[in-house]
């Protein structure tokens, strides 16, 4: 296995994940290559300043790479295992973090194995800015276990799940069912309490049953995560509906999670957040979304 500073990494995917891993990656190896199908002037000068070579091509960052990462969005994983088997070096190792539904991973496997990479799946599992490089992984297939030691020299904290492809991602999406599930309930909570005007009896109402939350602090931090993220959110949650669905069960409540994920994101996308300061309080969000 070679040595971090002669590996070359190609990232697929240079959005908020794949510029932080990408950041962190450029100062290990010998050459930090990466791809975004929607480049941006932000992204070029990110690229430039962390020493991150933006290519113009999947096939140019990652026909020379030892180690490939595609981080891209969940409806775009399977379109890059595509493109990435199209181009990877025979031995090189596919790291796909993206939050897809097992079968799905199992698909990307397939591709990517029989184009002579090595595919292994990781279930990214939790927010990625508060730990950077360092945030947890599950990881999942035949090659998981060769890989955990390059990970964790370039400063991944990676451990393997099972050998098995799927598996990573089966804990992965049943945790987003949960976790956005929550986040969706609050917003729709917190929104409906506000036109009312019942939002200090209704949060001390939660404290009490739940004494060991800051129901004002989630909720701020609920409502600030979907408005920055809702789009990529309600993509996973999309795919959390497919996993649900692949094992026989109707995905009734991670559909309506999506869906209200994505009723914030298109909220968003028409600029009425805009104007919100970074420490803006939910009251201060509930207030912008439009009444019909």
């Amino acid at each position: 296995m070679k040595d971090t500073k002669t590996l070359r990494v190609g990232l697929v995917g240079y959005g908020e994940v794949g510029g932080i891993f990408g950041a962190a990656l450029a100062r290990e190896v010998a050459l930090a290559s990466a791809y975004d199908i929607r480049p941006t002037d932000a992204m070029r000068d990110r690229a430039e300043r962390d020493g991150v070579r933006l290519c113009k091509s999947v096939a140019e960052a990652v026909g020379d790479a030892d180690l490939v990462i595609s981080a891209v969005t969940a409806s775009a994983t399977r379109d890059a295992a595509q493109s990435i088997a199209a181009s990877v070096r025979r031995g090189a190792h596919v790291l796909d973090i993206n939050s897809a539904s097992p079968r799905t991973k199992i698909e990307c496997g397939a591709l990517i194995d029989a184009a002579g990479g090595c595919y292994v799946e990781s279930a990214v599992m939790t927010s990625v800015p508060p730990y950077g490089i360092a945030v947890p992984m599950l990881l999942g297939g035949a090659h998981a276990e060769a890989i955990v030691p390059r990970l964790g020299g370039l400063g991944f904290k990676a451990r393997v799940a099972s050998h098995d492809i799927g598996v990573a991602s089966a804990i992965k999406m049943c945790r987003s069912v949960m976790i956005k599930g929550m986040e969706a309930i609050v917003i729709e909570s917190y929104l409906a309490a506000r036109r009312y005007g019942v939002e200090r009896e209704v949060l001390a109402s939660l404290a009490e049953t739940f004494p060991t939350i800051d129901w004002e602090k989630q909720g701020r931090y609920f409502w600030s995560r979907i408005v920055r993220h809702g789009k990529r959110r309600a993509e996973e949650m999309r795919e959390a509906a497919a996993t649900v669905r692949e094992i026989g069960l109707e995905p009734l409540m991670a559909s309506a999670i999506a869906g209200r994920h994505q009723w914030v994101a298109d909220a968003a996308a028409t600029g009425v957040f805009e104007e919100l300061a970074e420490d803006a309080d939910w009251r201060d969000f509930a207030d912008c979304v439009p009444q019909k």
